[in-house]
């Protein structure tokens, strides 16, 4: 089971196999690997394009315990840490009260190394309730999955299961975080063409949160 996890040219790499304990080995990104769950059934998700369970080594038979987490974490000098990200193929904000209290103790060691997550931004609609002030002092960047400049596309191509409004929502949350968190950011991947860019931009800009392209991978 793959907890934490680095990426480097397209590979994902255990972060077991990796000698941190060497000056060229540090410095990088460390991503948690929290859980499979997601509320989305993304249409260009690497979920629906592979036999995750035979063929990557980040699809969980289970989900780690918070101890087994922290257990992880443990092993490592989170000084060579740039960024400590909860990502993985699930949604890491699903389990968030499990999140929350691993990010509690990456800070209580090792408050100098930035903390991000990166969300489709459904959380309230997840839990029902606003999320935004839960991340207060825990978490530096909140990286929020775009998609789309508008409702209908959205839905289209995130196809989760709150409906028509999570658009909206997903905006809000945006919106919401801007207040407790540092650093707030959406993204679009590149290949969905310059004029959908372009209005994704549109968007950010009416929310007042920047926008990135990344790479489709």
């Amino acid at each position: 089971m793959v907890i934490l996890y680095t990426y480097n040219n397209g590979v994902y790499i255990n972060l077991k196999d990796v000698d941190m304990t060497t000056k060229e080995s540090g410095h990088r990104n460390i991503y948690v690997n929290l859980t499979n769950q997601c509320p989305c059934s993304c249409t260009f998700c690497l979920r629906n394009t592979k036999e995750m369970a035979q063929s990557n080594s980040l699809w969980l038979d289970r989900e780690p315990t918070i101890q087994e987490v922290i257990g992880e974490f443990e092993k490592y000098d989170l000084s060579k840490f740039d960024e400590i990200i909860f990502c993985g193929f699930g949604e890491p904000l699903t389990r968030l009260d499990d999140l929350l209290e691993v990010a509690k103790y990456l800070k209580d060691r090792s408050g100098n190394t930035p903390i991000r997550v990166n969300t489709n931004g459904l959380a309230d609609l997840m839990h029902k309730k606003k999320i935004a002030p839960l991340l207060k002092d825990l978490i530096n960047t909140v990286s929020i999955s775009l998609n789309a400049s508008n409702a209908e596309e959205y839905f289209r191509l995130t196809r989760n299961k709150f409906g028509i409004e999570s658009y909206d929502a997903m905006l809000k949350f945006a919106v919401s975080c801007k207040e407790y968190v540092t650093n707030v950011v959406m993204t679009v991947v590149d290949c969905i063409g310059q004029e959908e860019i372009d209005a994704c931009q549109d968007v950010c800009d009416t929310v007042g949160v920047p926008l990135r392209v990344r790479p489709f991978e």
